[in-house]
């Protein structure tokens, strides 16, 4: 799972390959996204235009049916709107489970907000509670519905892109999904990490790649088709975001001698 965030709502990757992953719950249980979602398309959607002037561009990449993942890259609280907001089609994320469990008026519109525009409730941490999250996952995706990943996994906090984890790779192998490659440009400066609201300028673009077809790599429970696959991803991100390379994964500091051998030891970062 991603390190926490206090602004943004990021998704969670994959942790365990196929042999270990839960069962999967009937598609049935995926709920559609609610009345914001379609208000905030017919009047937010033209007022967001109308004053921050985004640039949308390769809207007519995006598949207008069926399995789809969005892989972008991570810099803005506002980045889990603006890719749903101007998508042509439903996006579904998974937003951390604090936005729905608060309490009194502020909670309940916190709680309506996400739940309608499709975000569901995710328990950060390891183990079970990032099981369930690539339970969730699965379950949109089975049902025909597109969602949105960071496959960096948190924010870049320097603007530069990080190196993917294979959890969104992992995902598209094992269910046959198109990957759809975002690049979002300067929501990080349109709206930095402390703002109330996003500013007028600079504009932010989103730019939507053409999809990639991944199941020729190999298999889901292939490492190494899992690090092809992943690599292929980001370098499409690169192409569009137009970012400095980390050349690094984006990793919290390691906050004791175990967590900082982890780190240094070669292993697949999921």
């Amino acid at each position: 799972m991603a390190e926490e965030q206090t602004s943004a709502p990021d998704a969670p990757e994959p942790a365990r390959a196929a042999d270990d992953a839960p069962e999967r719950s009937d598609s049935s249980e995926v709920a559609p996204v609610g009345f914001t979602y379609f208000f905030g398309r017919a009047v937010l959607v033209p007022l967001t235009r109308l004053i921050y002037r985004p640039r949308i561009e390769g809207k007519a990449n995006i598949p207008r049916k069926g399995k789809v993942i969005f892989a972008s890259n991570h810099l803005s609280f506002i980045d889990s709107l603006v890719i749903p907001m101007f998508s042509p089609r439903p996006v579904y994320f998974l937003a951390k489970s604090s936005y729905f469990d608060g309490k009194g008026i502020r909670g309940w519109i916190s709680r309506a907000f996400f739940t309608a525009i499709g975000a569901t409730p995710v328990q950060r941490g390891a183990g079970q509670a990032a099981l369930d999250a690539l339970d969730q996952q699965r379950r949109i995706l089975a049902s025909g519905r597109a969602i949105a990943l960071y496959p960096e996994g948190t924010r870049s906090l320097d603007g530069r892109l990080y190196k993917g984890r294979t959890g969104v790779a992992f995902l598209a192998l094992e269910e046959g999904a198109q990957v759809v490659p975002v690049g979002l440009i300067a929501t990080n400066e349109a709206m930095p990490v402390g703002a109330k609201l996003p500013k007028r300028h600079p504009r932010v673009t989103i730019r939507f790649g053409k999809p990639i077809d991944l199941s020729h790599l190999g298999p889901a429970n292939s490492g190494k088709a899992r690090r092809l696959a992943t690599d292929e991803i980001m370098a499409a991100i690169h192409e569009l975001s137009g970012q400095e390379l980390a050349n690094a994964y984006n990793e919290a500091p390691a906050s004791n001698p175990v967590d900082r051998l982890k780190q240094v030891l070669p292993h697949e970062r999921r």
